[in-house]
């Protein structure tokens, strides 16, 4: 199938190349916010049209790391896909896309297939994007609301039903708390984010939290919204209502977002930089070129923001047609260089440590 067919039965995509800065270039802000982040070294550019799919948490970084490609590299174009992490691994493994956004390592179940697409080689996660996962909520009179991971389980888990139950009230002396329900939003697609916000709720709240953690949202507590934006958009047009998205969109849609206790007992404030300091300790576990990582949601670091989420590119090793690999490698290149992360942050993104990312670097390296 031709790549053009190919892309439009994947649907809802977003085309962030060449083409799309046409459309930029009468938008001064715009402009200005390109040229700033425009790469400062030469990109071994790769011409060729290719598709990828998935992640809809790292749809901003994409659009603007693709833009920035697009300037350097005339004749380059990358057709991303947001349409979830779930999306994404299925059109990767079913040879669809080039490579896919996803923001959980490649499952167990998940290797087999990613295997035999990838002509025998392996498929490496290779983390490119922290994406701070924010708990957003819409309370008016109600800032810098402070949660522990306990309270978080029992609210998604419908066990705390109101805004001025005990639990919540202990942890925010002197607000004025709305007896009014509270409303959860979750992701009705499957979801990175999902998977790793449960994760978080599984590790640090057992008790409370009983199911395992999933891509797709294990009870029926609250109300679906699919993907990054519904989320956003159901908690922006909700009164009372409480979700989990990821920072860039909380940022940009300015929701109110609560301060996160973590495991050193501190509340803290979401940021670029607090993200960070707990992906720095995370542990490699992925063998090989592969750089999957195990976050440590109770990290004790001090001033460390316990829910993130890194999104990792997955690609072939080898086993790639020749075009597509070249470009994979070169625009991947590009993404984990100094130039690629230093537009994240500016995005309401984290960049990699400089701990996982010399990693991640020798091991784009190796594709071929």
């Amino acid at each position: 199938m031709k790549n053009g067919s190919r892309l439009a039965a994947l649907g809802g995509v977003v085309v962030a190349g060449a083409m799309a800065l046409s459309s930029c270039g009468s938008d001064d802000n715009t402009s200005a916010a390109s040229a700033s982040n425009a790469p400062s070294g030469k990109i071994d550019c790769a011409k060729a049209s290719v598709n990828a799919a998935g992640s809809s948490a790292q749809k901003n970084a994409i659009e603007e790391w693709t833009k920035q490609y697009s300037l350097q590299c005339a004749g380059a174009n990358l057709n991303y896909n947001p349409s979830g992490s779930g999306a994404g691994i299925q059109a990767f493994t079913s040879g669809q896309v080039a490579f896919a956004g996803s923001d959980s390592a490649l499952k167990p179940e998940e290797v087999g297939p990613a295997k035999q697409r990838c002509q025998g080689s392996s498929a490496l996660n290779l983390p490119m994007v922290v994406g701070p996962v924010a708990v957003v909520y819409n309370l008016q009179g109600v800032d810098g609301l402070k949660l522990s991971s306990e309270t978080i389980a029992g609210v998604f888990s419908g066990k705390i039903k109101t805004w001025n139950d005990p639990a919540i009230a202990k942890e925010n002396a002197g607000a004025k708390l709305p007896s009014s329900p509270i409303k959860p939003i979750y992701r009705s697609d499957e979801s990175g984010t999902t998977d790793n916000f449960t994760n978080y709720l599984h590790t640090t709240a057992p008790k409370i939290w009983t199911w395992e953690k999933a891509k797709k949202w294990p009870n029926s507590t609250g109300q679906g919204a699919p993907k990054s934006d519904g989320v956003t958009s159901q908690v922006k047009s909700t009164a009372g209502a409480i979700s989990y998205v990821e920072l860039s969109y909380a940022t940009n849609n300015k929701l109110q977002t609560a301060q996160v206790k973590n495991g050193a007992g501190e509340y803290t404030t979401l940021s670029p930089e607090s993200a960070s300091k707990a992906v720095a300790g995370a542990e490699v576990v992925g063998t090989g070129n592969d750089v999957a990582l195990k976050i440590d949601y109770t990290t004790k670091e001090a001033g460390a923001y316990p829910i993130v989420l890194v999104t990792y590119e997955v690609a072939c090793e080898k086993g790639l047609p020749a075009e597509q690999a070249r470009f994979v490698k070169s625009f991947l290149t590009y993404t984990s260089s100094a130039d690629g992360q230093k537009i994240l942050t500016g995005l309401g993104y984290a960049p990699v440590p400089d701990s996982v990312l010399t990693k991640v670097q020798t091991s784009v390296k190796a594709l071929s």
